[in-house]
């Protein structure tokens, strides 16, 4: 699977977490250069993960009406590891956590 993280200066251990619940494909954009607002949906991801506390306003709301059509999914998180796996959790499983997911009992 593939994702995209838009925010953020430094990821710290996110990447690798993110690789250990499956993501092969990880790209990252800081969103603080200018051209990052002229946000073109060119690439195919399967998420888009908007780290909220490092993007402005303007480029939160061009991610979502870009993202908007329904092809991949799109998760506003805090940069914090237990938000974003609480969230990727939810997403990789279509929301069938109810506690007997085979996901959540590997620990996924």
């Amino acid at each position: 699977m593939s994702i995209l993280i838009i925010g953020g200066d430094r990821l710290g251990n996110i990447m690798d977490n993110l690789r250990g619940i499956g993501f092969k494909d990880i790209r990252h954009i800081s969103g603080r250069k200018k051209s990052h607002l002229e946000l073109k949906v060119t690439q195919k991801v399967d998420v888009v993960l908007v780290l909220t506390d490092f993007v402005n306003h303007e480029l939160a709301k061009r991610i979502k009406e870009a993202y908007k059509n329904g092809h991949c999914q799109t998760v506003f998180v805090r940069r914090s590891w237990c938000h974003i796996k609480g969230e990727m959790d939810r997403v990789l499983c279509n929301g069938c956590c109810t506690g007997n997911c085979p996901r959540r009992a590997k620990g996924a």
